[in-house]
């Protein structure tokens, strides 16, 4: 079996450094998007997916999480963690296997199929909301499909207090 020059790129990029990204941009139906190959191969942790942000942050981020992964960094659903996008935390949700063939045909190349898993990169409006607050701004609910398996939404609604603590709301006076 013949290799094609796409192919031999991504798997030259994933002995290198660890990763091949791709990137695939907006139609009707989906919002623009980057993700990785090759992560878990080299690594051991989750693919990752990153929606709705442009393409030059988006790689820039995917690169960072596949940095601090191969320094034994082990990222957590629903934890904050700092780094990603200035001034925000960002939250991390382990994508459904019922999205792979909609979004990371690469990956189920790459693995033989969708014995691999993905986190999806979820970060806040700018106004500090997230996509599952009822009051998010629609255009960014819109960048941010939900590929993740439902959860009990009471420990998302966890992530609210660190809002404050990047500034997004004032405590009350004393």
């Amino acid at each position: 079996m013949e290799i094609e020059p796409g192919e031999a790129k991504a798997l030259s990029d994933i002995d290198t450094y660890g990763c091949h990204i791709i990137h695939v941009f907006e139609d009707e139906e989906t919002p623009r998007f980057s993700y990785s190959v090759g992560i878990e191969k080299t690594s051991g942790q989750p693919e990752l997916i990153v929606t709705g942000l442009r393409r030059e942050l988006a790689h820039w981020i995917i690169n960072e999480y596949n940095r601090r992964v191969r320094k034994g960094e082990v990222f957590q659903q629903d934890t904050p963690y700092f780094g990603f996008l200035e001034g925000h935390y960002v939250t991390f949700k382990l994508m459904s296997k019922d999205y792979y063939s909609k979004y990371l045909g690469w990956d189920l190349w790459l693995y033989g199929g969708p014995n691999f898993r993905v986190l999806q990169m979820i970060w806040p409006s700018t106004g500090g909301k997230w996509p599952w607050d009822a009051d998010a701004p629609a255009d960014y609910k819109g960048s941010i499909p939900l590929l993740f398996e439902p959860v009990k939404f009471a420990l998302l609604r966890q992530l609210r207090p660190l809002k404050r603590l990047v500034g997004h709301e004032k405590a009350a006076p004393k």
